[in-house]
């Protein structure tokens, strides 16, 4: 898949685990795991706005696009 989702990048540089940004977003466990690993089919801006405030950081640092061979 050509995007690729960095949130456990952005959680080992904000220190903050899986549980702890669940909380912090309302979001069920299972549901930000799906994220984490790139397995969701889509996401709603307001639930990426809220990851973006809890980790403070920007969409672009969450989602990358790589062109596939």
């Amino acid at each position: 898949m050509p995007i690729v989702i960095n949130l456990d990048v952005m959680m080992a540089r904000r220190k903050m685990s899986l549980n702890e940004l669940a909380q912090k977003v309302d979001l069920t466990l299972a549901n930000l795991s799906i994220f984490k690993t790139g397995k969701a089919k889509a996401v709603r801006f307001s639930t990426l706005e809220s990851i973006c405030e809890a980790l403070d950081c920007q969409p672009g640092d969450l989602l990358e696009f790589r062109k596939e061979d």
